[in-house]
């Protein structure tokens, strides 16, 4: 009986740090180091052939957590890593790929099958039932990771609760300021379609960039939207 009660114990506890309570993101940093190039291009192929069971091993012990008693930056850090860490095993359990929409008729974001702490989601059901109205914070759009070439790259290392708004702030204003997502200017600007998609959580989208860009824009600049490209950002 007391092997019984001990060992579910022993799991949770390989998870979660007992000194800070934040989860344990080191296996997951390890990956994430090692096949995530500092400008989110993602070697998919080194994780199949030599991490797939460190992958497979962080995302069990991070079922085991229960987000409820983690304080709210680490709650967020929580499900941001668990999006973008479950994005690479859809990936890595359909290679090669040649683009996440290759997956499930083009509808990968609305399949259940994610289980974390007794519960089964879906991509999207992390990201718009849970992120977004959770925290209502407009810089996760630029730390969820979708696996394309458009979307915001992938940082090469965890999102921890007690670094988390100086790494959305350092996330934001990396991905505003490169015109490979943004063209900025003071009366033109041609920007990533997430602007337009998630145009209510940033209230106003132009206000919301000069708080990041190097060039102050008009209120009144024209605004034109970029091609979105889906193949895979690797």
């Amino acid at each position: 009986m007391f092997i019984k009660l001990i060992i579910p114990f022993l799991v949770i506890a390989l998870c979660l740090n007992k000194t800070t309570g934040q989860v344990d993101y080191s296996l997951y940093g390890k990956i994430l180091s090692q096949n995530v190039s500092p400008a989110g291009q993602v070697n998919y192929e080194n994780i199949v052939q030599n991490q797939k069971e460190e992958l497979g091993q962080f995302l069990r012990d991070l079922a085991d957590v229960n987000p409820e008693n983690l304080k709210k930056d680490q709650q967020l850090a929580y499900w941001i890593n668990a999006y973008n860490a479950f994005t690479i095993q859809l990936i890595i359990d359909h290679w090669p790929v040649k683009s996440i929409k290759d997956i499930a008729n083009g509808e990968p974001w609305d399949k259940q099958w994610i289980t974390l702490h007794g519960g089964t989601y879906s991509l999207n059901q992390i990201e718009h039932d849970i992120i977004r109205p959770g925290f209502n914070d407009p810089r996760i759009h630029f730390a969820v990771n979708c696996a394309a070439k458009s979307c915001p790259p992938l940082l090469n290392k965890p999102y921890y609760g007690d670094q988390l708004d100086h790494q959305l702030n350092n996330q934001s204003r990396l991905f505003i300021n490169n015109p490979k997502y943004n063209r900025l200017s003071k009366k033109n600007i041609e920007i990533s379609r997430l602007f337009e998609w998630y145009e209510k959580d940033f209230d106003d989208v132009i206000d919301f960039i000069n708080k990041y860009s190097k060039i102050t824009i008009d209120p009144e600049a024209e605004i034109r939207y970029k091609g979105y490209n889906w193949a895979l950002n690797n």
